[in-house]
């Protein structure tokens, strides 16, 4: 199984990216920043406060934030991990002398991947104990946080198989991280905006249309919000009449995504080569 997925070219890769002083820098402020988050809030809330307590309701809106500047991180440094990754191996002509290893093509696309991401699973694991904070205020269950990782891990890889997926389409790294960040945007932003836009139109119309609800199922910040705030969900619910769980939507969706983008990305690693194969072998 290890030599199917991950090549030995990449796995030095892997180790040579934890094993550098950077990479612990990274991990370093990027919990130095989650734990500056979360002390600031506790402080924030107690000074002003008259009984000077942290109670469990702040306790459960300070793992809210926390939550969505983790999702906001992860949003932002997937596609620059993965964006570049078959891309920058042919802007430094390397790709052929890759191509020309015993390694199939789904080995080097799911190594590409898992290398790229790895980073990122090390930053999400080593700040589960800040979350840990929140247990000793209460408000927060362990299934909640569950849930949460669950679908930053599900976020992590959709959109890292997007980066990849252009990565190997586009000849550009530039290019490719352009388009990416831009498919991450709509994602958020663009989407939180229709589903805005078109649930007060049709509100307004006392009508229902399920517009609402394919914008909502895309968006991992909606899907995050609802998590902790189920009114969301009946709402969007109740506008578009269908029954099925966002929450179930998106984790599908976003799975099918995955699994198109790797295979588009399999299929296009190597299309001229495959083409003079196909040539010989009819001579």
């Amino acid at each position: 199984m290890k030599t199917r997925f991950i090549n030995p070219v990449l796995n030095k890769e892997i180790k040579l990216r934890f094993r550098s002083f950077k990479g612990f820098l990274g991990v370093f402020f990027y919990l130095f920043a989650l734990g500056l988050i979360a002390i600031g809030f506790i402080v924030v809330n107690t000074i002003f406060s008259s009984s000077a307590i942290f109670s469990p309701e702040q306790s459960r809106a300070m793992f809210m934030v926390l939550s969505f500047v983790q999702m906001a991180l992860i949003l932002f440094m997937t596609p620059g991990l993965t964006s570049g990754v078959i891309s920058g191996e042919r802007e430094r002509q390397t790709l052929n002398i890759l191509l020309t290893t015993p390694q199939s093509s789904t080995s080097i696309i799911f190594s590409k991947l898992i290398s790229s991401i790895s980073y990122l699973l090390l930053m999400m694991v080593s700040s589960m104990p800040l979350y840990s904070i929140v247990f000793l205020f209460g408000g927060v269950s362990p299934s909640l946080i569950v849930s949460t990782f669950s679908l930053y891990f599900v976020t992590m890889i959709t959109i890292g198989s997007l980066g990849v997926l252009f990565s190997t389409l586009i000849r550009k790294t530039i290019v490719s991280s352009i388009v990416t960040y831009g498919i991450t945007l709509f994602l958020t932003a663009g989407t939180a905006f229709l589903t805005i836009m078109i649930g007060e139109m049709f509100f307004y119309q006392n009508t229902q249309t399920v517009f609402p609800y394919l914008t909502a199922m895309v968006n991992p910040f909606i899907i995050l919000l609802s998590t902790f705030e189920p009114y969301m969900t009946d709402e969007i619910q109740r506008q578009t009449g269908i029954d099925f769980s966002l929450v179930t939507s998106f984790i599908i969706t976003y799975v099918v995504i995955t699994i198109l983008s790797l295979w588009v990305s399999i299929l296009k690693l190597r299309p001229k080569m495959k083409a003079k194969k196909g040539t010989i072998n009819s001579e």
